[in-house]
């Protein structure tokens, strides 16, 4: 902050965070610390390289005034981001009731006799703010997959269509595996359904022999054989 008799100037240096081919704008806040309307003016080393908006005015009496300085895009960066620019600030007492039309060069010439004060800002290139860095997120277990981000910010389609295909794959395996297992319980029902059924002809087969005089005929033992083939091989499937 810079105090005057008749101005407090802030911030006392002009920070730009200076990027390449990009317009950059910073301001200063000049507070009329007087009952007097005060005139302004503001001077740069580079006037080529700055639009000061505005660089004459008339601030009221213990009212603020809003300079806007704006850099123009620059195609090179300076050597160690150092900045040689320099800007100057002069103010001085106005008559009453004084608009910007009324503003002067004479009304700024020390050698007539006016109480100009002055103030030397210096220019400083800062860095810019950086972005917050991306995060890469993989995809959970249980849960569908993203697409990673990459250092630039840009999506990875690679690995995106990668990590799509290796769901959709798990997704149809896993359906693959429901389908087994669920013919394979049907079958396994089935088995034991059969079991059960040939259980119960073997015990009426037994009381039927006790009953009669004959013995069990080869066909029906052919039977019980090919019975018994078909149900260890069901039963091995399982």
């Amino acid at each position: 902050m810079s105090t005057g008799d008749l101005l407090r100037i802030e911030p006392q240096e002009l920070q730009f965070p200076f990027e390449l081919r990009k317009q950059i704008s910073c301001s200063l806040q000049l507070s009329n610390k007087t009952d007097n309307y005060v005139a302004f003016k503001v001077k740069t080393t580079n006037p080529k390289k700055y639009c000061v908006r505005p660089n004459t005015g008339i601030v009221l009496p213990r009212s603020t005034c809003d300079v806007i300085v704006t850099m123009q895009a620059q195609k090179e960066a300076p050597l160690d981001m150092h900045c040689k620019d320099k800007f100057l600030l002069q103010s001085v007492t106005a008559s009453p009731g004084a608009t910007p039309k009324d503003i002067t060069p004479e009304m700024f010439n020390k050698e007539s006799g006016h109480n100009v004060e002055e103030c030397k800002l210096r220019v400083v290139y800062v860095a810019p703010p950086r972005p917050p860095s991306p995060v890469r997120e993989g995809s959970e277990e249980g849960s569908s997959p993203r697409a990673s981000i990459s250092d630039n910010g840009n999506f990875n389609n690679f690995e995106f269509i990668a990590a799509s295909k290796t769901f959709a794959e798990s997704q149809d395996t896993s359906s693959e595996a429901k389908t087994l297992i669920s013919k394979l319980t049907e079958e396994k029902n089935s088995a034991l359904q059969l079991n059960n059924k040939l259980q119960q002809e073997m015990e009426l087969l037994r009381r039927h022999t006790k009953k009669g005089p004959g013995g069990i005929s080869f066909i029906y033992v052919v039977l019980i054989g090919l019975l018994g083939l078909i149900l260890g091989y069901l039963m091995k499937r399982t």
